[in-house]
């Protein structure tokens, strides 16, 4: 899961309409007024017919109002002009903002730009970049089948094999300082500043490779040395991945991992352990090298820039992390740490082409608000492209698990209702995503947290828990995102 959706807000400001001022009356005697009136008349005489005030709001913000797909749109522009209710009423003679938006959506035509053509190849080139991050998000699993006769041992606790809860702890744990650490980063990169962004990666990513080590090895118990050690490796790998993911170095980690590729003959043959360790080390070495590399702009002195955005900000990305990686944690186990991780392989690769449904639902979104004149229309359209996107995604993840369930047959994993629960759990990551890029992330860390939560407490309860949260997710975005103003930038 990655952050890339992040878009900026446009360049340049669009000048906001002067309140139009009532225009001044003439006394009678003054310089060009004509002759008073009789005894009985009013004094004051005005020195011409005052236009319409409306007709002459409609004609400044017409540019404004003529792209707008509901009234609500033209109401933040004048509440944002600091118009008052007040002023509104003396001037314009309606009762708010929403009765003045309404009669202005009714005056000013509906003037639609002509959506932008996309680039020749963009959506080819964009679904290319997402297959890959989606290839360099699996491609760490084979480090599992590795490392699994290394790790073998006695069994393990609450169930699991030996060495899998330190492993667990410091993977987890590696989400959720990772998840919060890149949305600091690319909100640095969202304002424009590249050094800050790697600064924050350089003091950002050691300290939670500790804190991920530092966990592993306090959740060791007797005899899991190993598999501590193996975490703490884990905990350095993530910290990497994260930099190279963040600054677009995607090619790098995949080079980086070509070593993992190794664990391939080890499915069929016993590799030696001493050959299994050094594809260890040469993909964790080559991973911490070129992340090393690019973070070379933030050790400049001064880099940091401005004081940033708040810490606190990056908090809920972090829950996030943490709930949505319960989750798949919970769909992966199995009867033995290599057979539970075909699902979290199926789901790991799934990734890639999530990223770029999601890039496909925000560029259609968008186009429809440039193209259709009502919130009717808009609504509609939004729903079915929505439909659309997790529909294509769904689709994407049975063909995934059914061919990693041909490479494991019989994995414990493959049958039916674990399958439902899989794209259940599907479901409710690729909604939790598309809520987080529109900034409802909070919402997208409570209810994964929920499901994550009840999936710990009661086992047994795995397809009721990722089902609550798949039908509240689908609420809360069929709420949020059919709005027209969702999707304003």
């Amino acid at each position: 899961m990655s952050g890339s959706l992040w878009l900026k807000r446009p360049t340049t400001d669009t000048p906001m309409p002067m309140i139009p001022r009532p225009r001044r009356e003439t006394a009678p005697g003054a310089p060009g007024a004509g002759p008073g009136p009789g005894p009985g008349h009013d004094t004051r005489i005005p020195d011409a017919l005052a236009d319409d005030p409306l007709d002459e709001l409609a004609e400044r913000i017409g540019a404004l109002a003529a792209v707008a797909v509901h009234p609500d749109e033209i109401a933040a522009i004048l509440e944002s002009d600091g118009m008052t209710d007040d002023h509104i009423r003396l001037t314009y003679g309606r009762a708010d903002s929403f009765e003045l938006a309404e009669d202005l959506y009714a005056r000013v035509e509906r003037r639609h730009p002509a959506p932008q053509a996309p680039p020749g190849g963009a959506w080819p080139a964009g679904l290319a970049g997402c297959l890959l991050r989606g290839l360099v998000f699996a491609l760490p699993g084979l480090a599992y089948v590795l490392a699994a006769p290394l790790l073998a041992g006695e069994q393990g606790r609450f169930g699991l094999p030996g060495g899998t809860v330190p492993l667990l702890a410091g993977a987890v744990t590696g989400w959720v300082w990772n998840q919060a650490l890149a949305h600091r980063a690319y909100t640095w990169l969202g304002l424009g500043d590249r050094p800050a962004a790697a600064r924050a990666l350089l003091l950002g990513a050691p300290a939670g490779a500790l804190a991920g080590t530092a966990v592993a090895l306090a959740a060791a118990a007797p005899g899991e040395t190993p598999a501590a050690l193996f975490a703490a490796g884990q905990s350095v790998y993530l910290a990497a991945a994260t930099v190279l993911l963040v600054l677009g170095r995607e090619r790098a980690l995949l080079c980086a991992l070509m070593p993992l590729a190794g664990a391939v003959p080890a499915f069929r043959w016993d590799l030696p352990d001493l050959l299994r360790a050094a594809l260890l080390l040469t993909a964790l070495t080559a991973s911490v090298a070129f992340a090393g590399l690019v973070l070379r702009p933030g050790a400049r002195r001064g880099a940091a820039g401005r004081g940033g955005p708040p810490r606190a900000a990056s908090l809920p990305y972090g829950l996030f992390g943490l709930g949505s990686g319960l989750l798949v944690l919970h769909a992966g186990v199995g009867d033995t740490l290599v057979g539970g991780a075909g699902a979290v392989i199926a789901l790991t690769l799934s990734m890639g082409p999530a990223e770029w449904l999601l890039h496909r639902f925000r560029g259609e979104s968008l186009t429809r608000l440039r193209t259709l004149a009502t919130a009717r229309e808009f609504r509609r359209a939004v729903t079915g492209t929505l439909v659309l996107c997790l529909g294509g995604y769904l689709g994407v993840l049975v063909a995934l698990t059914l061919a990693v369930t041909l490479a494991w047959p019989g994995a414990p994993w493959s049958t039916l209702p674990r399958l439902v629960t899989l794209l259940l759990i599907g479901t409710v990551l690729w909604l939790g995503l598309l809520l987080q890029a529109f900034g409802a992330v909070l919402s997208a860390a409570a209810v994964c947290l929920l499901a994550a939560a009840a999936q710990t407490l009661e086992p047994a309860a795995g397809p009721v828990a990722a089902g609550g949260a798949a039908a509240v997710l689908a609420v809360l975005t069929c709420v949020l995102l059919v709005r027209p103003t969702a999707h304003r930038l």
